[in-house]
């Protein structure tokens, strides 16, 4: 008989609430095995967990998944539909780019993903209590962060190494001051405050 967990995909995104770069989404499959290696091994919401247990765990997630994706949507997205369409349009990429079809996804949060061919079930605060919907949020989270950091170095001066594109001071401060980037949502208030200075 199949594992029943192996029909069922954890969705989660990350940045919404960033001024900086794209949404970010995952979809996790896990077996009944990895969820509860990766659950005695720490695996919980990606906010509580620190930056090298974020490392630690999503290698292990990389390993132990019976299949997962990544899907983001862009700024011009996010500038173009909204923050929330922008979201659930990452979501539906990383579910539809999984190399299993899962037969239900569990989606963090109160939103169901638009023209999804299964059966969803949204679930509010999700990453701390579907271990499938934690794996996807690390995964997404360190994925994010990881391409955050490199376009730090492309665009010096935000502090986005250490805010990951979140409207830290230093980050609202060097918009005041330099003007957003390519890489700015400038359908976020912070980002507009700046336009009008510049």
């Amino acid at each position: 008989m199949d594992d029943v967990s192996d029909q069922i995909a954890g969705v989660d995104e990350v940045g919404r609430g960033a001024l900086f770069g794209p949404v970010v989404a995952a979809a996790v499959i896990l077996s009944n095995t990895a969820t509860q290696q990766l659950v005695h091994q720490g695996m919980t919401d990606s906010k509580k967990l620190s930056p090298q247990r974020r490392l630690v765990l999503v290698d292990q997630i990389r390993e132990m998944a019976t299949g997962f994706r990544v899907g983001m949507a862009s700024v011009y997205e996010i500038d173009r539909h909204n923050i929330l369409q922008a979201s659930l349009l990452a979501m539906r990429r990383s579910v539809l780019g999984l190399p299993v079809t899962p037969q239900l996804c569990l989606v963090d949060g109160n939103q169901q993903i638009p023209d999804l061919p299964m059966l969803q079930k949204t679930v509010i605060k999700g990453d701390q209590s579907e271990p499938a919907i934690a794996a996807a949020s690390i995964l997404a989270k360190v994925w994010r962060d990881q391409l955050i950091t490199r376009l730090a170095q492309r665009y010096p001066g935000y502090d986005l190494a250490s805010n990951k594109g979140y409207g830290s001071a230093k980050h609202r401060q060097a918009l005041q001051a330099l003007g957003p980037t390519r890489q700015h949502r400038l359908s976020f208030a912070p980002c507009q405050v700046s336009l009008l200075k510049n």
